[in-house]
């Protein structure tokens, strides 16, 4: 057989793709390389885009906003004076960007105006923070991001 320039053409493109099929191959049955989704029903999640939507204009609407500091050694929620924390209810979202096995949410639970998130629960790095509250029958939400 005679080797020439388009015999080197074929074995170099056959070469190239069976070198990315291999890395293919290796990615998707190696656990270290984990393809995580952001959301998993995000198909569920976009059908009530519009109720989130109509929830974060209640709360852009607020004479006092919904206020999430960063503070040393905890993140703290303080709801607007005038609100009775008892009728408040809803839940804390933080999510974790880089890795979907830190997202973990708590649920409004106050004895004040004011609740706190320690931050020694929470991995250093961004986080997005949603707080989804009800009072009186009516949707808010507030969104964050923090780097700890």
């Amino acid at each position: 057989m005679k080797f020439n320039w388009g015999t080197g053409i074929v074995i170099a493109i056959v070469c190239f793709m069976g070198f990315i099929l291999f890395f293919i191959i290796k990615v998707q049955s190696n656990s270290l390389y984990d393809n995580e989704l952001v959301v998993a029903e995000y198909y569920k999640q976009e059908r009530g885009l519009d109720a989130e939507l109509e929830s974060e204009q209640n709360a852009a609407g607020l004479v006092h906003n919904v206020t999430i500091e960063n503070t040393a050694t905890d993140i703290k929620i303080t709801f607007p004076e005038g609100f009775d924390y008892k009728q408040i209810t809803g839940q804390v979202s933080l999510y974790r960007p880089s890795s979907q096995k830190l997202d973990f949410e708590i649920p409004v639970s106050l004895s004040g105006s004011y609740m706190l998130i320690p931050k020694s629960e929470l991995a250093g790095g961004r986080w997005d923070i949603t707080l989804d509250w009800n009072y009186n029958g009516k949707a808010y939400r507030t969104k964050e991001m923090f780097n700890f």
